[in-house]
């Protein structure tokens, strides 16, 4: 029985503490300072300009590092009504890019004959003779293990069409 009013007496000590505002006057003016300050004093976020993409379209023009062909007149030759070139038939893959960017990487032999790799066009395609290549109509003609022979057809500007021999030639790792 001794320890209830004791108990009772303790845990009134202890109530009455918290009820004192001695401890907080500091936090209660700092509460006051931020309470008077005016409202809206956050600056606005800044105002970011929009990304602007550039597609780069001269990649499939003529290097500025190359010389330009220059074309004598006199010498220039003449186009034929018999050459020209099969517009009915189905592009292949390695037609749409230009044939400066190919290089002959190796070969592969078998049985049915000899193939080409060449890498360009974002990797390395295999190529047989009577395959196309280049913007120009170029058509493989042979294959050995040093060159791959392509025949273009080319305009010659006055409504005619030439036939322009190209080759690629083996790139000989460095």
């Amino acid at each position: 029985m001794m320890r209830s009013p004791l108990l009772f007496i303790f845990s009134l000590f202890v109530l009455s503490g918290c009820g004192s505002d001695n401890g907080f006057s500091d936090l209660q003016s700092y509460m006051d300072e931020v309470r008077a300050r005016p409202k809206g004093s956050i600056e606005p976020l800044p105002k970011f300009q929009p990304y602007e993409s550039f597609t780069y379209r001269a990649a499939s023009l003529r290097s500025p590092f190359q010389p330009p062909v220059k074309v004598d007149m006199v010498s220039r030759q003449k186009g034929s009504q018999e050459v020209k070139p099969d517009e009915g038939r189905i592009k292949q893959f390695l037609e749409g890019f230009n044939i400066e960017t190919f290089e002959m990487v190796g070969t592969l032999g078998n049985a049915s004959g000899l193939s080409a790799l060449v890498s360009g066009a974002g990797g390395v395609h295999r190529v047989r003779v009577g395959d196309y290549l280049g913007r120009n109509h170029g058509r493989i003609t042979s294959i050995d293990g040093s060159k791959v022979d392509v025949m273009e057809i080319v305009p010659d500007g006055e409504g005619g069409w030439l036939e322009r021999p190209r080759s690629l030639s083996l790139k000989e790792r460095s």
